[in-house]
């Protein structure tokens, strides 16, 4: 499974208002579950800021990867935002996070799970592909961009 097949175009958002990393998740939460009739926006939201809770999912450089398991996904779901304004994301360096690739994932995809993430983050590590797509104009840049960088990653 790829990034490609679980980020549909429509799940790119571009200038998302942030506020606060409640927010964010919020939004997402709302957002995905509208699109998609098996899950509820509370629940969502629930599993994501538990997961915050555990550990922020901001891991520098202005980046966050929000996940979690869901009963009511079927299959992973992804979802990437480029924020209007950095927010607070209590990220490991401090930084604040403008960048957000949102994972859910069935409860028992531990190999998918550990995967997608894998990727995301081989993504998100370069300054080059944060730079890029930091300076996308539009919608449509920002995804040709995110597209163009899953595709250059190895399948493994």
């Amino acid at each position: 499974m790829t990034l490609e097949t679980i980020l549909p175009p429509e799940r790119v958002l571009y200038d998302v208002p942030g506020g606060s990393k409640k927010r964010v998740l919020e939004f997402f939460s709302t957002f995905i579950a509208q699109n998609t009739p098996s899950l509820d926006s509370q629940e969502v939201f629930s599993r994501l800021i538990g997961r915050e809770r555990l550990g922020s999912t901001g891991i520098g450089n202005g980046v966050a990867i929000p996940h979690a398991r869901s009963p009511h996904c079927s299959s992973p779901i992804a979802g990437f935002l480029k924020l209007a304004e950095p927010v607070d994301f209590d990220a490991i360096d401090g930084d604040p996070v403008d960048l957000v690739f949102v994972l859910l994932v069935p409860e028992e995809a531990d190999d998918t799970h550990l995967a997608l993430l894998g990727q995301v983050a081989s993504i998100m590590n370069s300054v080059d592909t944060r730079q890029q797509l930091r300076r996308a104009a539009s919608q449509r840049e920002l995804l040709d961009l995110i597209t163009a960088k899953i595709r250059e990653q190895p399948v493994s």
